[in-house]
């Protein structure tokens, strides 16, 4: 299987999980939105809600594929998307933990770009 297909199916395959696990929460009443835009290689997790007139969005996760890599654009997850990634097999020099200055990503174990 190629690459980046294997890739495409690993991040959905995660951030449904998450998402499902979310929705089974009891305590857990806003609405999420999965996007999964393969034209671009853009995959997000968000909140979307109301909280009486007040507006609430949230980006849990983003990631997008560029350069064969997956890049984690942002990620407030416990568990972190890259430790995700890497149990399904997705090697560290594939991932880049975007949300890093390009500076700071040597001082990390994961690819810097």
């Amino acid at each position: 299987m190629d690459k980046i297909i294997k890739y495409r199916e690993s991040i959905k395959k995660i951030l449904t999980e998450y998402d499902q696990l979310v929705h089974n929460s009891p305590d857990y009443n806003s609405e999420t939105c999965l996007v999964f835009d393969e034209n671009h290689d853009h995959y997000l997790w968000l909140t979307v809600d109301w909280q009486g007139s007040n507006r609430q969005k949230y980006t849990h996760v983003h990631i997008r594929l560029k350069n064969e890599k997956i890049y984690i654009e942002e990620d407030w997850t416990e568990e972190g998307m890259a430790n995700e990634l890497l149990r399904e097999g997705v090697p560290k020099e594939d991932i880049v933990l975007a949300f890093h200055p390009p500076d700071v990503r040597k001082y990390t174990e994961f690819a810097i770009a």
